[in-house]
């Protein structure tokens, strides 16, 4: 059976029953944002547009599915960070608002619907993620690959970000991606190993490591990116750690921003950090190596990705230079 004919055409519905799986959850009270987490409400003509042009080409945003803070400043500057794939994953983290269960069947449209969207809008640089769907055979990844292709066929000039699953257990699949040349290559470790079974239980720390190391033994020019959150209960040893991992993965360029908890049955927040810290991770991060680093509260994988992905090739072109 193909990619494009497995899966169920079956959605939840929102509200209650939008994560089934987190009904027994105990619920986490959700604690009041200190005052640099807090954002305006989306009101620009711009923002309107942008997901008017997102119905009509029946595309699903990570921004809106992920209730991502940052859609109105993003929006309002026709940034989208499309989701293929559908819009029900088949893992149930315990930090993530996308909705988990039976998966949607795949659009074969899709790659064409990106590739309009990225065309009409006239984006220099895309984002493309999804959910996991460990349903299908190859994860998904012949999908990454009819869209990056679309996208170059229409854009040319457009260059492609994509921020995929960690295809455990699907052999051939992360190699059939990277050949498709992606510019960056991101992929989220999310959080300390430590966290993994309550955080991310589906996942493993070391698999979505070598992951990453595999994008630059394959293809050493395509930039490596990977982020976590803080503020679920890490240390701020633990992070160093996952800056030394990364690291030693070669991964170009790190992104840490605080945690949010979506709804009461999701895992509660340890504390918010400050805005100091954050900063402070960032002088810590630079000193490691990495090419470019994005740590304030607010920081998300896509957050100003076209501004970064310039900061990334002027600055290997600089130590390049050296």
């Amino acid at each position: 059976m193909s990619p494009d004919d497995a899966g169920a055409a079956v959605k939840p519905r929102l509200g209650a029953d939008r994560h089934p799986e987190k009904r027994n959850r105990p619920d986490n009270p959700i604690q009041r944002k200190p005052d640099w987490i807090r954002v305006k409400a989306p009101t620009s003509p711009v923002y309107q547009e942008t997901k008017r042009l997102m119905r009509d080409l029946k595309l699903t945003t990570v921004c809106e599915e992920a209730a991502c803070p940052n859609i109105g400043e993003c929006w309002s500057k026709k940034h989208a960070t499309v989701m293929i794939l559908g819009s029900v994953c088949t893992r149930a983290c315990s930090f993530c608002n996308v909705a988990t269960g039976l998966p949607d069947k795949l659009d074969p449209h899709e790659p064409d619907n990106v590739a309009e969207m990225v065309a009409v809008s006239g984006l220099k640089h895309v984002v493309i993620t999804s959910v996991d769907r460990d349903d299908l055979a190859d994860g998904g990844a012949d999908h990454f690959v009819r869209t990056i292709r679309a996208v170059r066929l229409r854009s040319p000039a457009t260059t492609i970000e994509i921020l995929t699953p960690d295809f455990l257990r699907k052999e051939g699949a992360l190699e059939a991606v990277v050949a498709a040349k992606p510019d960056v290559f991101n992929h989220n470790l999310e959080t300390v190993p430590r966290l993994y079974p309550s955080i991310r239980p589906g996942a493993r720390y070391y698999h979505s490591l070598r992951l990453l190391d595999r994008v630059k033994q394959l293809d050493p020019t395509i930039f490596t990116k990977s982020g976590i959150m803080v503020g679920l209960g890490e240390t701020r040893d633990e992070v160093l750690q996952v800056m030394d991992d990364m690291r030693s993965a070669e991964i170009d360029f790190l992104t840490i921003g605080q945690y949010l908890q979506p709804t009461p049955k999701h895992a509660a927040i340890d504390r918010f950090v400050t805005p100091d810290e954050f900063a402070s991770y960032k002088t810590s991060a630079i000193a490691k190596g990495f090419l470019v680093v994005a740590s304030t509260p607010l920081t998300r994988s896509s957050y100003h990705a076209d501004r970064d992905f310039e900061m990334l090739r002027d600055e290997r072109a600089a130590r390049l230079a050296r």
